[in-house]
């Protein structure tokens, strides 16, 4: 069984020129479970992944797999597997051979490519050339790609891009089985609908600076509860609730509830004697608050402490104050991450990639 490891960045920041792309950005993602990655388009989340597997250098800070950089990986197919883009593929080489490139590079046994092609639902797929794939199926190459070294680390960007609605249901059930392994996922995304039914935590990202970090639980926290309720005989029920001092609002759909959660509003019904029809908490949905974030209206919620937070930190997040770890010479041992290239590179000391898009994106605009 692949063993999960702990990917923690410190102090990781990027910047392209003027162009600030991440900034200072501390968190950690823990085994065992799967960890949303979530922000707007250009808000740094792909420059942080890409600083993860190695592929840019940071400006300052670091970004480690279980205490590791990349480059210092003994075999990293084995520790970590990454899909940063669904796009890189030769259009004239089936998957097998694809999968078989790689597998041949890092000493992995030809066998595993077809293990890898049938966990990922390709195996009638696996003869074709990849050029006539859909995008769902190049996603669910990338996959098997990453999966080829039955590593404890997945790192997935946008994974559900070009998915039917099965593909997702599907996507959704794999991970939960890796998470359930040990392994640790992490999973970016620009919208938390397509990975709230998935995840445990989350972090969220906004113009490179982290704005939260925490479960869902603490994403939906509200310092208000609000509760709507209704009744057959709505005049009773207000008259219980009014007869308790209760703030209410009419609704048309019934009555509204502030201060109180539906645990209270029902036990108020429950002693008048009033039957109830309806009786659920009535929160800002998840989405709303993810946007709140992002444009600044939501404070940060990144102290362990803060009052907002419903589940407790995890022991060693608390204890545990990550060191930056200076950043080194460039390792040519890097070049076995797919970054979307279909041929490992074979260079004694690559050059530093083009500037990621969602910080050119932003230099071009500067620059107007």
């Amino acid at each position: 069984m692949p063993d999960g490891q702990v990917l923690e960045f410190a102090g990781l920041t990027k910047r392209f020129g003027t162009i600030s792309a991440v900034a200072d950005l501390t968190c950690s993602i823990q085994p065992g479970r799967i960890t949303a990655f979530l922000g707007p388009n250009g808000a740094g989340k792909t420059t942080t992944l890409r600083m993860l597997l190695g592929l840019i250098r940071p400006t300052s800070g670091s970004a480690t797999i279980g205490g590791r950089r990349y480059d210092e990986l003994t075999y990293p197919l084995h520790t970590v597997g990454a899909v940063l883009e669904a796009t890189g593929f030769h259009p004239g080489r089936t998957g097998a051979a694809h999968l078989t490139v790689y597998a041949q590079a890092a000493g992995i046994a030809r066998s595993r490519v077809d293990e890898v092609l049938e966990l990922v639902g390709l195996t009638h797929a696996a003869g074709r050339k990849v050029g006539g794939y859909s995008l769902g199926m190049r996603q669910r190459l990338g996959v098997a790609f990453a999966l080829l070294g039955d590593p404890g680390v997945l790192v997935l960007d946008e994974p559900t891009n070009g998915l039917d609605p099965e593909g997702i249901r599907w996507m959704r059930s794999f991970l939960r089985t890796l998470a359930g392994e040990g392994r640790t996922i992490l999973v970016s995304s620009h919208l938390l609908a397509e990975v709230q039914q998935t995840v445990d935590a989350a972090l969220i990202i906004s113009g490179g600076r982290l704005v939260f970090e925490g479960s869902l639980a603490d994403l939906a926290y509200q310092e208000v509860p609000i509760t709507l309720v209704d009744a057959p005989d709505r005049g009773a029920l207000v008259a219980a609730l009014e007869g308790a001092a209760v703030p209410l609002e009419h609704l048309r759909t019934g009555i509204q509830v502030q201060g109180l959660d539906a645990a209270h509003v029902g036990a108020i019904a429950a002693s008048a004697g009033v039957a109830l029809s309806a009786l659920t908490d009535r929160g800002p949905a998840l989405e709303e608050i993810f946007l709140e974030y992002v444009n600044g209206t939501r404070p940060p919620l990144l102290l362990t402490d803060d009052p907002r937070r419903v589940t407790p930190p995890d022991a060693n997040d608390a204890d545990d104050e990550p060191e930056v770890e200076a950043v080194t010479d460039w390792d040519a041992d890097t070049a076995s991450v797919a970054d979307g290239t279909d041929e490992p590179e074979d260079a004694t000391k690559p050059a530093e990639p083009d500037i990621d898009p969602e910080a050119r994106a932003d230099e071009e605009g500067a620059n107007r």
